[in-house]
């Protein structure tokens, strides 16, 4: 019992660690190293991280040591293909061969689409595409992330209806190399959603010497009425130093005039069309216009007779000035008693 645990603590060292395996870190294997083009290739591959998306590429001057020298630029990007990795991070994609844009040596580039940036490659041979030896590696500064990137600034009144979105990326970097980098070119690249980014290049002025350290404030833009899940990055000597996720907002202010604009042009084309077919319109006699419907006049028959004057008499009546005798309307007549002195006349005398 006392020789069986020595032995059983030399077989425990003999095992590794699982950090040991996970440091390891994502692997590519293929079927075969070497194919023509009209061929295909079995990618497998193993650590990744699970339900990862991922790009599938064969390009050519590079190797695993030094990567893609030339980005994806040198790769068959038309015959690549996209791989979901499992939950435990595996995967199994059929490749079909294609020749890359530059010679080789050539390899099979896997690479994260979305997340934590990760890749892996493996030397692959195209049959019958040229091979040339590899660009010289320049000696001299390189530069590397010292801090976490930001994204500064925000949105105005102009964005809100659809004005361009514009950031600044902030990050310090160091130089890790030999020699001093002067007026160094970045790249600055907007991605969405899933889609490749879109590289622009931007000289930042300034000297950085070896060992020392720079501020670097780069800025970035989208196209106009862009919203949605962003992603910048930052690219030199052809790799990724950073990437800084942007969440562009709406622009409800352009929703709100495409609102509007519905509402009011039906509204005024309704109007102007009135107004010409009130204009259009035959004039009815003795009506009169306004506002598009005509007024009927009462004709002058109908028109009230003036109200006849309180002094008019009859043709046969002359009014007395008495004033007794102004409201008679009969001829005047005696019709008085017959007076006693007055004898009465009976017949011809």
């Amino acid at each position: 019992m006392r020789f069986l645990v020595p032995a059983f603590a030399a077989l425990l060292l003999l095992v590794p660690p699982p950090a040991a395996v996970a440091a390891d870190g994502p692997g590519v294997k293929l079927s075969t190293s070497q194919a023509g083009t009209g061929g295909s290739v079995t990618v497998t591959g193993s650590g990744w991280r699970g339900r990862a998306l991922l790009m599938i590429l064969i390009c050519g001057q590079s190797v695993p040591s030094r990567g893609v020298v030339g980005g994806t630029n040198s790769c068959a990007n038309a015959d690549g293909r996209a791989v979901t990795t499992d939950a435990e991070g595996r995967f199994r994609k059929e490749l079909p061969v294609a020749e890359p844009p530059v010679p080789c040596p050539c390899v099979v580039h896997v690479a994260t689409v979305t997340g934590p940036e990760a890749g892996a490659d493996a030397i692959f041979q195209v049959a019958g595409h040229s091979v040339e030896p590899l660009p010289a590696q320049p000696a001299g500064g390189r530069l590397s992330v010292l801090d976490d990137t930001r994204l500064e600034g925000s949105g105005g009144l102009l964005t809100w209806f659809g004005a361009p979105p514009a950031r600044t990326l902030v990050l310090t970097v160091g130089n890790v190399g030999t020699s001093a980098v002067v007026d160094p070119v970045f790249q600055v690249g907007t991605a969405h959603g899933v889609f490749a980014p879109e590289w622009q290049e931007q000289r930042w002025r300034g000297t950085i010497a070896p060992g020392r350290k720079a501020r670097i404030r780069l800025p970035a833009e989208l196209a106009a009425g862009a919203h949605g899940d962003y992603t910048v990055s930052l690219k030199y000597g052809g790799k990724v130093l950073a990437e800084q996720p942007w969440a562009v907002g709406r622009p409800w202010g352009v929703t709100l005039f495409w609102i509007l604009a519905c509402l009011v042009v039906p509204a005024a084309v309704f109007r102007a069309g009135m107004a010409v077919v009130d204009r259009v319109r035959p004039r009815r006699p003795g009506g009169v216009r306004h506002r598009g419907l005509p007024l009927r006049l009462p004709a002058p028959s109908a028109r009230r007779s003036p109200r006849p004057s309180s002094d008019s008499t009859l043709p046969w009546f002359t009014p007395d000035a008495d004033p007794g005798t102004a409201g008679r309307l009969s001829a005047p007549h005696d019709d008085s008693p017959p007076s006693r002195t007055t004898p009465f006349r009976k017949g011809p005398t």
